[in-house]
């Protein structure tokens, strides 16, 4: 028998790591059996070795005696208003004890125990007795400690508690709101550095909701992106997702620049990065952020008032290691190159002696970094507060990407907590016939649960800081994630199921403090308890009207469209509407070699599925019977109408849509292929729109209005 077959103890070891040893296709018509081969090398990546019948024997017999030496779980995780049973493992016999500290400090004891009749079992020759116990249904939300004490031993966990359910913030209530998307590098301004920026993102917000009643400005992930040239141009590709990149600072709005004494010099860098930016066709973050960068250099020797010293301490000290770490990756990549396995051996790891001396030898390059997060959390608090000043219901939304650089700052400082050996991706679906592989590294579940969610709980936790709501880019992979073994085909991959009752906790958690919503992108291959997993939590989901279908294909009805959603017409992943209503997206990947199928038969189906829906949109009135093809305009207009009359809560409308942008900003399944993330604001005609010239743009009032209607109640 070949060790690469799928033997019985294989299929036992993957299911105990939650690795799928078979899934149903995007048809959901048709069984897919996993290949010993990827469950091999996914359970490496686990840290599981399987190749071999005497390694899976080995490896099960691990298993169960890791699960039977640990007194207690490595988190419990807890629903408010419902009682949580969980399990102790204690010699055969002891008595326990049992307490809670509660995160305000308090104490609860009096666990009620519950019946238990699992056998003892012998851990080298001592008898282990399993009970359990069960967690009280009125503890409060939080992070709380769960003690066990038997005798002089003690051991303890984390206790997870998140409400049940997470309401929307109050200032939307149970009304409906509009809000513009935006691709926020791509919107430049007459003050801006050629690259937009938040200074760029708060004058959006005041605009769209003072003149148009917006209630939110979903923005791309700002995540960071390291500090050396090329720059990473994807917002879904970031070094860091725990910080932002300092690409997006506004140099004039740091408070210490007007206290520069030759503040000539910047103004003349910015003039020329401007000039330079209007005669391109692309976007040019090396330049901008060399120039921005020398700039902020000059400010950072200006010295700080008291006050202002006082407030940056203190946000160095609520960062903590998670800051220090990211601001050293940085100053390291800048002499070492950003990729941090080809540095060193002694700079791999954090936490070596040779990186603490790095960062001592360091400090200024280090405290650099560190000084540009503080001044990008103040400029993004500002943005918020502006936001809701100028009366939207939720501001600004942020958006969480799904993973990281494998050579980034997170991959390092986490390593870890990551996979190594495989990387996140998305098998075949309907519009991503070759699958996709992201070339992240995923979380491994088991140390996510040992380390009681803490990096995943500071990753959302700074989502949701400076935001009213936050869009999670493909939640589905927090309940289970397409990993891909290194060298092989994104189609050669397999699920990996992850707690979902603990992130998805903790997700509901973190919002429900910061009172934020969170939209969660459910598009995609999704198992369909998951989305009424998600209503019952309180998330939102995502329609996007082109993928939106009845079980015949034919376009899904307004009426039965999903209530508790994020609706709009197209995607980042997608040609603003224009350009898909001229099939460009079939256009671009043929050219880029991306069809599993004819060109000239995908666009008789594009067309097709286009022509249904402008059969949809006569029969709602809202395209007049005719039998010329409608005016583009118009029919971007018809579709944008079509979601207010969806009962969805959220509309969202692309910017891009609203000046009559053609070109995508992202085409999946390329890195240089085309130029993603790097296309500038542009017009019908090409070309470049500034965002003062949006503000009174006619063609983007008008169907701003529209979106106002559609949001606006019913009359009667």
């Amino acid at each position: 028998m070949s060790e690469q077959e799928r033997t019985a103890s294989l299929i036992d070891l993957a299911a105990r790591y939650g690795v799928a040893t078979e899934y149903d296709d995007w048809t959901g018509g048709r069984r897919i059996t996993v290949p010993a081969a990827t469950l091999i090398a996914v359970l490496a990546a686990l840290g599981v070795p399987a190749a071999t019948e005497e390694q899976r024997a080995e490896a099960l017999t691990a298993h169960e005696r890791a699960h039977w030496a640990r007194s207690v779980p490595p988190a419990i995780v807890a629903r408010t208003g419902a009682a949580t049973p969980f399990w102790v493992h204690v010699t055969h016999g002891d008595p326990v004890g049992l307490w809670l500290r509660l995160e305000d400090g308090s104490v609860r004891t009096g666990l009620r125990q519950l019946e238990n009749n699992s056998p003892p079992y012998d851990l080298d020759g001592r008898l282990i007795g399993e009970a359990t116990f069960e967690l009280p249904a009125d503890l409060p939300v939080g992070y709380h400690r769960l003690h066990l004490q038997v005798g002089s031993f003690d051991a303890a966990t984390t206790v997870i508690v998140s409400p049940a359910r997470i309401a929307p913030p109050a200032r939307l209530g149970q009304s409906r709101a509009w809000g513009l998307s935006t691709q926020l590098y791509s919107v430049r301004s007459q003050k801006s550095w050629g690259v937009g920026d938040l200074a760029d993102l708060t004058d959006l917000a005041v605009w769209s909701a003072a003149r148009h009643g917006a209630g939110f400005v979903l923005v791309n992930p700002l995540h960071a992106a390291a500090p050396t040239a090329p720059m990473e141009p994807s917002p879904y590709l970031p070094t860091s997702r725990r910080f932002v990149n300092p690409l997006y600072l506004r140099v004039e709005a740091v408070p210490e620049y007007a206290y520069l004494r030759h503040r000539g010099r910047i103004r003349k860098a910015r003039a020329q990065v401007q000039a330079k930016a209007a005669r391109s066709k692309r976007i040019d973050r090396d330049g901008v952020w060399k120039a921005k960068r020398a700039a902020l250099e000059s400010i950072y020797l200006v010295e700080f008032s008291a006050g202002r010293e006082i407030a940056y301490q203190a946000y160095c000290r609520r960062e903590g290691r998670s800051l220090d770490d990211f601001a050293t990756w940085c100053a390291l990549a800048e002499h070492h190159g950003s990729d941090w396995h080809g540095w060193p051996a002694g700079l791999q790891h954090p936490r070596s002696p040779a990186v603490a001396e790095f960062a001592a030898a360091h400090a200024a390059e280090v405290d650099f970094h560190r000084w540009l997060q503080w001044l990008l959390d103040e400029q993004l608090t500002a943005a918020q507060a502006t936001a809701l000043s100028a009366g939207m219901e939720l501001g600004i939304m942020a958006d969480l990407a799904v993973g990281v650089d494998p050579d980034g700052a997170d991959a390092w400082a986490l390593q870890d907590t990551l996979a190594l050996g495989v990387t996140a991706g998305a098998p075949p679906d309907e519009f991503n016939q070759l699958g996709q592989d992201w070339s992240q590294p995923p979380w491994r579940p088991d140390r996510l649960a040992e380390t009681a969610y803490e990096p995943f709980r500071a990753l959302v936790q700074a989502a949701v800081r400076h935001a009213g709501g936050v869009r999670i880019d493909h939640i589905i992979g927090l309940f289970r994630l397409w990993w891909i073994p290194k060298g092989a085909l994104p189609t050669e991959g397999t699920y990996v199921r992850y707690d979902h009752e603990a992130m998805i906790g903790i997700v509901a958690l973190e919002a429900h403090r910061a009172g934020a919503l969170v939209v969660g992108e459910d598009l995609g291959t999704v198992e369909r308890w998951v989305r009424d997993y998600l209503h019952e939590r309180g998330l939102f989901g995502t329609s996007i009207l082109w993928f939106e279908a009845d079980h015949d294909g034919a376009p899904l009805p307004a009426e039965r469209w999903r209530e508790t959603a994020l609706s709009a017409v197209t995607t980042h992943d997608l040609p603003p509407t224009a350009g898909y209503l001229a099939g460009e997206h079939v256009r671009l990947r043929d050219e880029l070699g991306l069809l599993a199928r004819p060109a000239a038969e995908e666009l008789a189906t594009d067309r097709a599925h286009q022509r249904a829906w402008m059969s949809e949109l006569r029969r709602a009135g809202l395209l007049p019977d005719s039998e010329t093809d409608p005016d583009p305009e118009e029919v971007v207009r018809a579709l944008h109408r079509y979601l207010g009359r969806t009962p969805s809560r959220l509309l969202a409308m692309s910017l891009a849509d609203a000046v009559g942008e053609t070109r995508t900003q992202n085409q999946p399944g390329t890195t240089d292929e085309y130029p993603n993330w790097r296309v500038p604001l542009a017009g019908p005609d090409g070309r470049a729109v500034l965002l003062d010239d949006v503000f009174d743009d006619p063609r983007t009032a008008a169907l701003c209005e529209v979106m106002r209607a559609a949001v606006k109640p019913v009359a009667g």
